[in-house]
């Protein structure tokens, strides 16, 4: 039986089901809310999720802490905390590391050498455990979350965090695809989503329908703003489209307006001349 509103506690390890177990990392902050949640899998022969940032305190705590042996390290994708901690617990552990390459980018984490990169919906067995890849573009170009089909659980990184929206940051993020790849998940029978960030969520359904709502709203949004300032740039369209946001973080805030902006132009809803931002046809009210 799977732990319903468990509490965030960094460097404790957390049972969650007899092979789901969570250490999370002591990188609290603005990007990583209470810290990276390192999940790690298996009762004997262990898979590592997510190792982290590249941090001796929270490998040397992995390592001291898990309930078997350590032989797969594995990653949903290639940002600062949540893949550069893989290269330090295989060299110590002797495990095999699995994920995504890293895609060309100075948010990308080039020390993560996968000794296999799986495809999109590519199976793999670990100790008795099997794990499918579901490629989740959208917060990165490479993320992928973990099917553990047996358990009806979604391991989502930053696909899905618990307790805060994610960050799309262009030119490797992209709302367009991040708005497909969440409707794609809801295709699978999920029981629980293990999240990158925050707390166990054991609503699934109700959680991906309200991203999805949310992102809508932005959305519409960014519209209204566009016909009211008929020309605008993302600084004149911040405090209009995230009025309901504190101005420090209107900064990060912008990286996702711009996502949005750039899907409004793929649907030819908006685009981008010498004085800026506008509406377009099918855009117009």
């Amino acid at each position: 039986m799977l732990m319903r509103n468990d509490m965030i506690r960094p460097g404790e390890l957390v049972r969650l089901a007899p092979d789901i177990h969570r250490l999370t990392a002591f990188n609290a902050g603005l990007m990583t809310g209470p810290g990276t949640n390192t999940w790690i899998l298996g009762e004997q022969d262990l898979a590592v999720l997510d190792p982290g940032p590249a941090s001796r305190q929270h490998i040397d705590n992995l390592l001291a802490k898990s309930p078997g042996r350590i032989r797969w390290v594995l990653a949903t994708h290639t940002h600062a905390d949540h893949s550069p901690g893989a290269a330090l617990l295989a060299r110590r552990s002797g495990a095999q590391i699995i994920g995504p390459r890293p895609p060309p980018g100075v948010r990308q984490d080039a020390t993560f050498k996968p000794a296999r990169a799986p495809r999109n919906g590519e199976e793999i067995e670990l100790g008795g455990l099997v794990l499918q890849a579901i490629h989740t573009p959208g917060h990165a170009s490479n993320h992928l979350c973990w099917w553990l089909a047996s358990r009806g659980v979604l391991f989502t990184g930053d696909h899905i965090m618990q307790g805060s929206t994610v960050v799309i940051a262009p030119p490797d993020g992209n709302m367009t695809d991040y708005m497909a790849s969440l409707r794609r998940v809801l295709e699978l029978p999920l029981k629980a989503l293990a999240p990158g960030h925050g707390r166990w969520i054991d609503c699934p359904r109700r959680e991906i329908n309200g991203l999805i709502a949310h992102r809508q709203a932005r959305e519409e949004k960014v519209v209204r703003a566009l016909a009211g300032l008929n020309a605008a740039s993302i600084p004149d369209l911040l405090p209009l489209v995230y009025d309901d946001v504190p101005k420090g973080l209107h900064e990060v805030a912008a990286l996702s307006l711009r996502a949005h902006l750039d899907k409004l132009e793929v649907e030819r809803m908006a685009h981008r001349d010498a004085d800026g931002w506008r509406l377009s046809g099918a855009g117009r009210p």
